[in-house]
């Protein structure tokens, strides 16, 4: 049934309120049509975060059982010959840009990294020694291979003012095969000369 605001003046059943109807079945239209063509936007942007989701249980039962998750063979990246998780992007955060210029210029000059990006003005909120601080930082985004992780660890340790330097690393599963071939290119040398024990 029709209330009296959408019947309009020709009553129930009416020439108005067939217009009203048409008016009304048109906008249901344009909003299906408008929620399907955001759906099509939308959907590839949800396909990773779906994909990555699909992995969760995976993690969680290799965390569960305490064995190391199974590396892909190299032939599971579409012949490029990246090896997934070879390269690494590590994470540390310094208290100003003059720091994390210093830390991020040694560890290029090093070859411990390939290329260094600086994140200007990050908030972090922690606990620290039993206090909720937050303080303005700035974020070192260091591209690496994983088995530099490590030396390049140590490194930021030896010179970091941070009692405690945040220093994190995740492996790269793919990307621009050019780019990650730089990155393992740059840091050869230092990687062939450092022996890492299993």
């Amino acid at each position: 049934m029709i209330g009296p605001g959408l019947a309009g003046s020709g009553g129930a059943g009416g020439p108005s309120s067939t217009v009203t109807w048409c008016a009304l079945f048109s906008n249901h239209v344009a909003a299906t049509k408008a929620s399907l063509l955001l759906s099509f936007v939308w959907m590839p942007a949800l396909l990773p975060v779906a994909s990555r989701l699909l992995l969760l249980p995976r993690v969680l039962l290799t965390m569960a059982s305490g064995s190391p998750p199974t590396q892909p063979s190299p032939a599971s990246d579409s012949g490029s010959g990246y090896v997934p998780g070879s390269v690494s992007a590590a994470f540390v955060t310094c208290p100003n840009e003059k720091v994390a210029r210093e830390i991020a210029r040694a560890v290029v000059e090093k070859r411990l990294a390939a290329c260094v990006n600086l994140i200007p003005q990050i908030t972090s909120i922690y606990e620290w020694k039993g206090k909720i601080e937050e303080d303005s930082e700035v974020l070192m985004m260091i591209k690496t291979q994983s088995s530099l992780v490590p030396a390049l660890t140590d490194f930021v340790r030896s010179v970091h003012p941070y009692e405690v330097a945040e220093v994190i690393a995740l492996p790269v599963e793919q990307g621009n095969f050019p780019y990650l071939q730089w990155v393992r290119q740059v840091t050869e040398t230092v990687s062939d000369s450092i022996t890492v024990l299993p």
